[in-house]
Order: structure tokens, then sequence, then C-alpha cells
């Protein structure tokens, strides 16, 4: 087995360049320093060949929302394998340390952005947040006409944006509270990254919602051919949401407005006099993992109560397998271990994708994972796990 332990602070250049190495890329120090302001040491893993590093993991601490609360989630991010050493079950090994090291320390979650979906539902990831890839031609148009009075482009800066999602992060699980490292990487802005388009600019509802976004100007045979990229669209009431749509579309000299990762539940497309103008592709976003079932389970809140006996399967992490009694009510819930039998059998995975409510069990069920043993219980479950709110969004990969 190949020795895995954290990297020391005076190991993390040579770790980021393995990293880089391994997603084909070339070392960036900007990036690299950028990263490491948020991730320390002690929260990282490596593996090597004599001194060369082969493989890498790390987490960030994230302080997600989630349905009626908020978790401490271990963002995982960082995982890669050299391409010299791969398909040797290095990154089982990696992906167990972790696991079980996040157990040790108390984190009932985590949560990744998947490069390969295949890779980590292995370890136990489920698709708990989904997104839409959009292509809007510039100018569409409304169902009903938005007033665009009022709003200002502004430098983006986290004193001019901050006061917004302070307000509005509680309601939308998927997001966290930025601190002000987290706004400094929101906004990182390097000329590497921004594949030919401006820099990153902001426009503001006064305290109401904000949008960022970037153009880039460029001329066809037939003339002004341009496009907007949009990053983060977030406000506060529906109609402030509408105007800062109506402005991103109405820019001068562009044809298309583009925007990558939009919510599922995103008003843009209620709005489009033809929605299919927009060319909206679904795509996984937030892939999310129950360390701990139980810990999990109580730290968030159910819309309607149910009581369940969940038979879980988890080959990674064992103290999870077994049978759980789950109860949901006003006062919260409970989730006990119990030897009766199970309503409902399922992989921790299953848990994970519904843990958000933006995955139901029933579609899981549907899809094979989740079995019913007790009449009813997959639809009360299913029910339970949902969220009567916007739908569970992850803007911002990690």
């Amino acid at each position: 087995m190949t020795a895995i332990r954290p990297f020391q602070a005076d190991e993390l250049v040579a770790a980021h360049a393995a990293l880089e190495l391994a997603f084909g890329s070339d070392p960036n120090a900007a990036d690299r320093d950028m990263d490491l302001t948020l991730l320390r040491p002690e929260d990282t893993l490596g593996a090597w060949d004599g001194d060369t590093v082969i493989a890498t993991a790390g987490y960030y601490d994230l302080p997600l929302t989630v349905p009626g609360g908020v978790v401490d989630v271990a963002g995982v991010t960082w995982v890669s394998v050299a391409p010299t050493h791969r398909r040797q079950g290095i990154v089982t090994q990696l992906m167990q340390r972790q696991l079980a090291d996040l157990h040790d320390a108390g984190r009932p979650v985590a949560a990744l952005w998947a490069s390969e979906g295949a890779i980590y539902q292995r370890f136990g990831y489920g698709p708990g947040s989904w997104q839409l890839n959009v292509e809007v031609p510039a100018g569409a148009a409304f169902t009903r006409p938005v007033d665009v009075s009022g709003l200002r482009v502004v430098q983006p800066t986290e004193q001019a944006l901050r006061p917004v999602l302070d307000r509005e992060v509680g309601g939308h699980p998927g997001w966290w509270a930025r601190s002000s490292e987290w706004w400094a990487y929101r906004l990182f802005d390097p000329e590497h990254r921004r594949g030919g388009s401006t820099t990153l600019r902001a426009v503001v509802d006064g305290d109401r919602g904000y949008a960022l976004y970037r153009t880039k100007n460029e001329w066809g045979p037939a003339g002004p051919n341009g496009h907007v990229v949009v990053v983060e669209v977030l406000a506060s009431d529906p109609e402030s949401e509408a105007r800062l749509w109506r402005f991103l579309l109405d820019q001068d000299l562009m044809r298309q407005v583009r925007g990558w990762g939009q919510p599922v539940d995103s008003p843009l497309l209620q709005l489009l006099s033809e929605p299919r103008s927009a060319q909206a592709r679904l795509s996984d976003a937030l892939w999310v993992r129950l360390v701990d079932v139980p810990g999990a389970l109580v730290r968030r809140t159910y819309p309607t109560e149910v009581e369940v006996v969940l038979e879980v399967t988890d080959r990674h992490c064992p103290w999870n397998s077994g049978r759980w009694r789950l109860a949901t009510g006003a006062g919260g819930a409970t989730c006990t271990a119990t030897t009766d039998p199970a309503d409902l059998s399922l992989d921790v995975r299953d848990l994970g994708a519904a843990y958000l409510g933006g995955t139901t069990l029933a579609t899981r069920a549907a899809a094979g994972w989740v079995v019913e043993s007790s009449p009813g219980a997959l639809a009360a479950t299913s029910v339970a796990f949902g969220w009567p709110g916007r739908a569970p969004h992850c803007p911002m990969v990690f």
C-alpha cells in the first residue's frame, strides 16, 4: 500500500504542481497562492513515489446551507493522481483515508465537484444538485415588460456584493456564507482565466441583487458577434432577478448571453417568450456524501413528518451500514440504530443525492437504486427529503 500522509506546508508547492500535471495544466503561482489561502496543510493528503508526489487530495471548510440550517461540510478538492500511476488503486486509498479522517474529526458530510461522476459514485457520492447551462440570444423577448432603470455597473468588490449574499444565503441550499478569503476566491480574475473576455464586472440593483459577468467583443462578416458570460446572479426578490437578466440580455454589440451553472429553477426560462431560445442543458453540479449517516440526517430539517427504517449499505464507511430509524417532526429529527425490519433499502449515495432536496428518493428508486419494502414508505420519505424553497444550487466550483 502506498504511504499516505498530510502534506507539510513546505510541500504544498510540489503538491499543486502535481495537481496541475494530473489535470493537464501548467503550474501557475497565482492560482496556487489563491488556493492556499483556503486550504490548510492538515486538511490535505498526499502520496509519494520516493521524493515525487504522485497523488493529492484535500478539503475546504464550508459552512454549507442545507434544508433548514447550516452544516460544516468538507468541500473535497485537489483529488488527483499522476499520469504514471493511474489504475493502481491510489485514489481508492486516498478517498478511504480521507473519509476515515473526516469521520474521526466529526465532519458528517462531504461534497465535491466531480471531474467524472463515475469515479465518485464508487466512493458513496450522489448527485445532490443540478444546474442549467444556457445560451440565450441577446435581446430575447420576455413575456412581460421589465424596467431596468436604477441599475448600476460597479467594481466587483466584497463590500459591494457581500450584503446581498449574507442576507440570502440561508435560503439557498448549496450556498455557503463567504468569508473574505472566499470572496477573494470568487472575485479572483487573472487574465489566463478569462478566455479572451473582459475583466469581471458587476451590476447591482441597490441592495436587492447583483450579477457578475464578462463580455467578449467579437466581429464577424455580418457585424457585431460578441457575447456576455454570466458568472453569478443573486437577488432577494423575483423582480430584481428579472431586472438583472434583462440588463444582461440587452448589452450593445452582443449576439448571445452564456450562463454556465445556473439554477435549475432559474426564472429566466419562465420569463422568456420562447424558453427554447435558451438552449438549456442540464448537468450535474454538487455531489454529496454522508460521512456519518445519523449525524448528517439530524442536522437538516424536513418539511413533513415521517418515521421510516432505512437499511443503508456503505462499502467504504462500515459505521454507516445497517438499519437506521429516521423520525422527523416539528421538534427536529432523530436517527437511531435499530434491528426492526427495513422500510427502504438504499446505498449511502442515495442519501447523499437526496440530502439537499435536489434529487428525490423516488427518482433514485425509478433508477433501481432504492427498494421499498413497506408500501407507501417511498412516497412519504421522498416528500420528507424535499425542500419547498428554491432548488439546491452551488454557484461556485471549488
